[in-house]
């Protein structure tokens, strides 16, 4: 199922929207785009859409699982423009997004579907669900010179801190509102641009109308960026990623100056719920 566009996807296809939640996999390559819509299918989202160029190849068998939508613009002002125009025809639809070679993971996963998540969160009276972007990098970069490598994948342990959102007009802090640091984008800082340091993104939440994802991965509704609703604490998630690691292997500003990426603190990323939870790296919540 392919559409030139997002516009000629909504002209033809937008009824599918209301068949949520949907996954929307922004595939700036094909580098593990067949897992990354693999994992989400296995997950339970009944529709994935796949923003991406139209010569991008996935598997014959996934050709009918996906509704592929041409784009050849990734800056994250397109992704923001394409993503506000499909949650605005799906009011009420709870949508997550992601790119190429992230995966998502929720507390008990392994055992829950995204709508058993989801249906509790709704139950929460909680419209969106905060998640850390979490750095994969390969063991061995000689082996796997773009430094993707589910095989031996590595992830920090410890290294990451949260500093108090600030309100650019009144300059007072935002309730409940954090911005989250630490991984490659932290341990490379000099390499990432002080704007794109951030590891948290809204990467689940449930449209309504009016509602704008801005290029800075929040929302122009300020409790969508909240971390818990005011009385207790709520479920958090993880986006396991090796998108930044890709990255600065490919830039030619940092892939010279780096050729290891573990350290002290670098460990197997054992590809289970259990492990994010016990480092910390997302939480249950209320939901046992």
């Amino acid at each position: 199922m392919r559409y030139n566009g997002v516009t000629d996807f909504l002209e033809k296809a937008k009824a599918v929207l209301a068949k949520g939640p949907v996954a929307i996999i922004i595939a700036e390559d094909e580098v593990e785009l067949n897992s990354t819509l693999r994992h989400h299918l296995d997950l339970g989202f009944p529709t994935l859409l796949m923003l991406g160029g139209p010569e991008l190849e996935i598997s014959p068998e996934l050709e009918a699982k996906v509704h592929r939508i041409a784009t050849e613009n990734y800056s994250i002002e397109a992704v923001a423009r394409s993503l506000n125009a499909i949650m605005a025809e799906g009011p009420g639809t709870w949508f997550y997004y992601c790119y190429n070679a992230e995966y998502l993971f929720f507390p008990f996963c392994e055992t829950r579907t995204i709508r058993d998540l989801l249906t509790f969160q709704t139950e929460e009276r909680r419209d969106s669900i905060l998640t850390y972007v979490i750095d994969l990098y390969a063991a061995d970069l000689t082996a796997h010179p773009d430094a993707v490598s589910r095989q031996d994948a590595m992830l920090d342990r410890s290294g990451y801190y949260a500093l108090g959102r600030m309100d650019a007009e009144s300059n007072a802090p935002h309730d409940r509102q954090l911005d989250f640091f630490g991984g490659l984008r932290w341990r490379f800082e000099e390499h990432i641009p002080l704007e794109r340091r951030k590891i948290d993104r809204i990467g689940l939440f449930r449209a309504k109308p009016g509602l704008m994802l801005r290029p800075n991965h929040t929302f122009n509704d300020e409790e969508y960026n909240t971390y818990a609703c005011p009385w207790h604490n709520n479920i958090t998630a993880a986006i396991v990623s090796f998108r930044t690691a890709k990255a600065l292997r490919s830039n030619p500003g940092s892939k010279f100056d780096i050729h290891n990426f573990q350290w002290r603190n670098s460990t197997p990323f054992k590809w289970h719920s259990q492990q994010l939870l016990d480092l910390g790296l997302m939480e249950p919540g209320q939901w046992f």
